[in-house]
């Protein structure tokens, strides 16, 4: 079976069975390694893709459920947000291992995306279900800061 649907903006059809993970079909069926495998049951965050612009664990999203809408991996981030997180990413050396930053990446885009002044209590609220066996969170937190101001100015 096929499912058709945006994939980092293009128009994209899968040839996948219809109940694999969103997961498995971004990385073993459209070739899309930025996304992670961590914990297979949406614990760990690393696996963070956005649909339709929301933040969601692509590990327990069946690839049926994402037909006719619009997904967005780590290597389609294009907006502005994005930048100015992938930028503050670098600028302050936040990953350690690296292993969860992507995830990490998208749940902060996705939070600068709906409010691009956070405070340490929205960004502890949308990033609770990205963990990072470094333990970078005060990192994280800076990165974030420094991409809401470089957006503002």
């Amino acid at each position: 079976m096929s499912t058709t649907f945006k994939l980092n903006g293009n128009p994209t059809t899968l040839d996948a069975d219809p109940t694999m993970p969103l997961l498995w079909a971004i990385r073993e069926v459209a070739g899309l390694h930025g996304t992670k495998f961590g914990c297979g049951m949406a614990l760990c965050g690393a696996c963070t893709v956005h649909l339709d612009g929301q933040a969601i664990r692509s590990c327990v999203m069946p690839l049926s459920a994402v037909a006719g809408r619009e997904v967005t991996t780590i290597e389609g981030l294009q907006s502005g947000p994005a930048k100015a997180v992938q930028a503050a990413w670098i600028e302050l050396q936040v990953p350690q291992c690296g292993y969860c930053q992507s995830g990490q990446v998208m749940s902060a885009t996705a939070l600068l995306e709906k409010n691009p002044s956070p405070t340490d209590s929205d960004i502890d609220g949308a990033m609770s279900g990205n963990i990072c066996r470094c333990a970078t969170y005060s990192r994280i937190r800076a990165a974030i800061h420094a991409a809401a101001q470089s957006i503002k100015a």
